[in-house]
């Protein structure tokens, strides 16, 4: 097979930009939110180890900040299918 038969596939095209960028999007989006939630929860089970008795402040703490990193890789997952999709 000779080069000029892979030109067409070698093309950089807006459409695959495009595909590229809600790739990256989501992938960023997805990799902050899930190292936070393991940080999050890491630190939680440090805090019970360490004073059992306040457990259901530290609990509710966590369950909202583990929500709040959540809601940022919604917020990716939107921006990707917005690029992917409607522009």
């Amino acid at each position: 097979m000779d080069i000029a038969a892979l030109l067409p596939l070698l093309a950089i095209t807006d459409v695959g930009l495009k595909y590229i960028g809600a790739g990256i999007a989501i992938g960023i989006g997805g990799i902050g939110p899930a190292l936070a939630i393991g940080v999050l929860t890491g630190r939680a089970m440090e805090a019970l180890g360490r004073n059992p008795e306040a457990q259901s402040v530290i609990q509710t703490n966590m369950i909202l900040g583990i929500a709040f990193a959540e809601a940022v890789a919604i917020y990716a997952l939107v921006v990707a299918v917005m690029i992917g999709f409607v522009f």
